[in-house]
């Protein structure tokens, strides 16, 4: 009995090496997306893939106080591309990451007041080895 069940083990680890049982799938185009939109927002996501690796898509949102934000990307064998299109406050014009940041914000500058300003005293802490290794405390 043990010598069949080899056998068969034998029998199937050839027929996989020819071919005979693995079902080669071939590459295929896709497309998805979506759009929900209600009494204060609006929010969106396209992609498209052409079956051997490369994407370009979008996504985003808008709310009702006019704040917005459209992403389009492109995904492919030279990497991950975004640019960024938004008036979000905070947000200034800046390229981080190969990813370009398109802001309609005007920016303002930080204003620190250096009469509340305090220096913070800073302690050596040791370093604790246990749970694991380089683990500080």
């Amino acid at each position: 009995m043990l010598f069949l069940v080899i056998l068969s083990c034998i029998v199937f680890a050839q027929s996989l090496s020819h071919g005979h049982v693995l079902h080669h799938h071939h590459t295929q185009p896709y497309t998805f997306g979506y759009s929900v939109r209600d009494h204060h927002s609006e929010q969106h996501r396209h992609e498209a893939g052409n079956g051997y690796g490369a994407v370009v898509g979008s996504y985003g949102f808008a709310v009702a106080k006019g704040i917005a934000r459209q992403v389009n990307y492109v995904a492919d064998h030279a990497g991950l591309r975004a640019q960024v299109n938004t008036n979000e406050p905070g947000t200034a014009n800046q390229n981080p990451a190969a990813v370009s940041v398109i802001s309609h914000q005007p920016h303002a500058p930080r204003i620190v007041d250096p009469v509340h300003v305090h220096p913070i005293e800073v302690a050596a802490v040791p370093a604790v080895y246990g749970l694991g290794a380089g683990l500080v405390l």
